[in-house]
């Protein structure tokens, strides 16, 4: 089994059960790609130099990074630079022999890059320019495949490759979830996602409402409904992580003890690869509505 994991980049989490996880998992002989955020210790080094952190939303609601030039140096030092050796290192204390790596090294993360992007501000549709970040459209699985053969445990941020229109690239931004979505397809990977919350909430300001699975798309109808916020990329990852080939996505508290294995044993919220609704039927239902 390969298992690919996403530690969330918010101040409430704490990465500290989630290593010694990884280590028992390697230890046990299971394949495991690290992921990693890091959005707020991005934030917080701009603001330290006196930049402002720049968002935008969309204009179908979702809200993300704007990403100019100096933010994507501090960027390019913050998420390969310090975060990505400090969890290689902390790897290392618990005994794993774990390899830093960026999507730029090997053309492991490569899509296009997007230089301007639509956005909606006070109410109007405009294109903001000079935006580095991009869609990742290929994963290079065989450069993984050969440090997990090699008995390494890949430790993986963005940025990625960004493929210029005049040709040649630019490292560029990409969501961490959707990083993570595109490596667990690319490797047939179980995903986890794990972040500062129990899973997937119907009511958001209530954990009780924790949606325990979704393995039809019906119940992920209820999931996507239920999803606000920062979640609802986090269900964007999971829909295309199981279109891309991934086993299951779970959302689970990075925080619980053991948070990957009791993840992996139905802690969270577990989504099946059934919730992805069948286009030869919703082709037949869309011809009898017609």
């Amino acid at each position: 089994m390969t298992v690919v994991v996403k530690i969330g980049g918010a101040r409430a989490v704490d990465p500290e059960g989630a290593l010694a996880d990884v280590a028992s998992l390697v230890d046990e002989g299971e394949d495991v790609v690290l992921t990693h955020g890091g959005s707020t210790a991005v934030d917080e080094i701009l603001e330290e130099l006196g930049e402002e952190p720049t968002y935008v939303e969309t204009p179908g609601g979702v809200v993300g990074r704007f990403t100019d030039e100096e933010t994507m140096d501090v960027f390019k030092m913050v998420m390969p630079g310090k975060l990505n050796t400090d969890l290689v290192e902390s790897l290392q204390n618990e005994g794993v022999n774990a390899v830093g790596l960026s999507g730029t090294d090997g053309k492991l993360l490569e899509g296009k890059r997007k230089s301007a992007v639509r956005i909606k501000e006070d109410g109007k549709k405009k294109i903001k320019r000079g935006d580095h970040s991009g869609k990742i459209e290929s994963v290079n699985a065989d450069l993984l495949e050969t440090v997990l053969a090699g008995g390494y445990t890949p430790v993986v941020s963005v940025p990625m490759l960004g493929k210029e229109k005049s040709g040649g690239y630019t490292a560029v931004n990409a969501d961490a979830d959707r990083a993570a979505a595109a490596i667990a397809g690319a490797l047939e990977a179980d995903l986890v996602l794990l972040t500062d919350v129990s899973g997937i909430y119907e009511d958001p300001d209530d954990e009780s409402t924790k949606i325990d699975a979704a393995s039809t798309p019906a119940e992920f109808e209820t999931v996507k409904s239920a999803a606000e916020g920062f979640m609802t990329k986090k269900v964007m990852a999971a829909e295309e992580a199981l279109e891309d080939g991934a086993s299951s996505v779970v959302v689970a508290d990075a925080n619980s003890e053991e948070p990957i294995s009791s993840a992996l044993a139905g802690e969270g919220t577990t989504l099946e690869p059934g919730v992805l609704a069948d286009e030869t039927e919703t082709e037949t239902e869309t011809e009898a509505a017609e």
